[in-house]
């Protein structure tokens, strides 16, 4: 292991205290032959965490799995129900059901699907939880950022949308939130839970036009208490480092001195990357960490999840990269030999870089795509007020008062719990032989003042097998490059139909907003945003507020 595995990032003014959620049985799951969506891709980052030693610098925790009464905080019983029961081996039983809830083919039905919906969300809420109560400033967990999970519908891989139940739970002691979201798909299903309050705002960065789900207009900004509380900013194939740089920063920076959001929520989806199965942008390494680096820097209570990715030797370095940044440090360019190192031949290194892909998006268009966001934003006028009220009592509040009270109780020849060893953080400066042995070339040395000297030679080994290309065939869903015909998305570009309640305001729809090059401006054309979904949505009402979750949206009542 070089003795320049972990840089201190300059200029950090403050330590970060970064918990990170891990659950060791997440990689165990599997979607089924041929399908893109890989579990095991947060293992292999996991691997890399630990392997340069990044958990020298944060406390690690296994979450508590996320019950069906918790899920239930954003999705329907009946939903949560059906994914409990159905299993590969009684599935031809629930065809209807299937159908219903949009399992299959995107959202195959494997062993053990409920639990790893329970892993990925209960990482989430529990990073959440730790947040709020200051037990944390950055909580990390790379199996949640499930995006696209609707009310009682799975979509584009996602099943529960722990990003949705993570936020209830910000909900609970913050009076703003922002989520931001830089996946290559358009955040849908968190915007369509948010679309009617402001209590949350989303900002989503995404592929806009032929491409899954179809959602994410410009012109989409919510609707009611929600109106231009959703930002969304429509990009081409190929946009680079530096053009992404250019719209991101000043967008963000522009949404914090104006909404002025308590907590932060990270969606950091890798699909966004160059070179992903999936995606089509094509991002380096460094240029998707840039923007976890400057929403970082804005000391917010940041929770930062994972999302899309594809390319699983890609995925794995960009996330382990990011969770170093979190914790104050860069990770060094040659990676530590670790249980999958043969994955990241034949250079063994970390960087993922752009490739020669034309970049689609233009100056021009850019400029005026942001200037239009920008206007939208200018109706938020500040950050609004929120009337809040006594925090009510759920079972996670016992679980967060004391996470070690049982730790007097265990005899002290006994070994202790690893859960305990876990959130042990070696602070800066302090060495153990035991754990850092043979780093800094220290190994078998009676001396250890020269902490300078370069260690042994890696090793090398063969190009891995890489995965197969084969395509999961599905017909309609993030596999497929055509606009799906019913996109059950929040906003305009999402819905067919209009529930009765604002139908007249939206009569008066013009233009698209893939015409910004010809000059049809039409950021001011925003009375005709529709009402998000009645599947999808949750209204935050003072009432909800006060009992710590969200109520359906009056226009849910019935089901199209």
């Amino acid at each position: 292991m070089s003795s320049q595995n972990m840089i201190p990032l300059d200029g950090e003014s403050n330590k970060k205290r970064v918990c990170y959620f891990f659950d060791s049985d997440i990689g165990g799951f599997h979607y089924g032959p041929g399908h893109p969506m890989k579990p095991t891709r947060i293992r292999m980052c996991h691997s890399l965490v630990m392997n340069y030693g990044l958990y020298k610098k944060m406390e690690i925790f296994r979450a508590k799995p996320a019950t069906k009464r918790e899920m239930t905080q954003f999705h329907s019983d009946e939903y949560v129900d059906f994914l409990s029961r159905i299993t590969p081996t009684n599935m031809n039983s629930y065809i209807k059901e299937q159908h219903k809830y949009n399992v299959g083919d995107d959202c195959p039905v494997f062993d053990g699907l409920f639990e790893y919906c329970s892993i990925s969300a209960g990482g989430s809420m529990e990073g959440a939880a730790r947040l709020s109560r200051d037990k944390c400033d950055i909580a990390v967990n790379w199996a949640g950022g499930l995006h696209h999970a609707k009310k009682s519908e799975a979509s584009g891989f996602c099943f529960v949308n722990d990003i949705v139940l993570g936020i209830l739970e910000l909900l609970r002691y913050h009076t703003r939130v922002l989520y931001i979201d830089i996946d290559v798909h358009h955040g849908d299903g968190v915007e369509e839970a948010f679309y009617t309050t402001d209590r949350v705002m989303t900002v989503s960065f995404h592929k806009y036009g032929e491409y899954f789900p179809g959602t994410g207009e410009l012109r989409d900004i919510g609707v009611g208490n929600g109106k231009h509380y959703s930002l969304n900013f429509p990009m081409r194939d190929g946009i680079n480092d530096e053009n992404y740089k250019s719209v991101f920063e000043p967008v963000i920076q522009q949404v914090m001195e104006s909404y002025n959001p308590s907590a932060i929520v990270l969606q950091c989806g890798t699909d966004s990357l160059s070179g992903d199965k999936i995606g089509c942008l094509n991002l380096s390494m460094r240029g998707h960490a840039n923007c976890v680096k400057f929403v970082k820097a804005f000391n917010k209570p940041l929770l930062l999840l994972g999302g899309g990715g594809y390319t699983m030797r890609n995925v794995s370095r960009a996330w382990a990269y990011e969770t170093g940044l979190a914790a104050g440090v860069e990770l060094g360019p040659e990676i530590p030999v670790n249980e999958y190192y043969e994955y990241f031949g034949p250079d063994y290194e970390l960087d993922v870089k752009s490739s020669n892909t034309e970049d689609m998006n233009t100056r021009g268009y850019l400029e005026r795509v942001r200037n239009i966001v920008m206007e939208n934003l200018r109706h938020v006028g500040g950050p609004p007020s929120v009337q809040m009220s006594d925090i009510p009592s759920l079972p996670i509040d016992d679980l967060m008062e004391d996470m070690n009270k049982d730790e007097d109780l265990i005899p002290p020849d006994e070994r202790r719990p690893m859960r305990l060893l876990d959130t042990r953080r070696q602070g800066d400066g302090e060495l153990s032989d035991s754990d850092d042995e043979g780093e800094g070339g220290r190994r078998d040395h009676a001396r250890h003042d020269d902490r300078d000297s370069v260690s042994a030679s890696r090793s090398s080994e063969n190009d891995s097998a890489t995965n197969g290309d084969r395509k999961f065939g599905m017909g309609v869903g993030i596999m497929s490059s055509g606009q799906t015909g019913s996109t059950h998305g929040a906003g305009p570009s999402g819905h067919t139909t209009v529930p009765p309640i604002i139908a007249t305001a939206a009569t008066s729809r013009e233009g698209s907003a893939m015409e910004i090059d010809e000059g049809r401006s039409t950021g001011g054309n925003n009375e005709g945003a529709a009402a998000p979904s009645p599947l999808a949505v949750k209204e935050m009402t003072p009432d909800a507020v006060a009992n710590g979750m969200a109520v359906d949206h009056p226009a849910a009542a019935t089901e199209s």
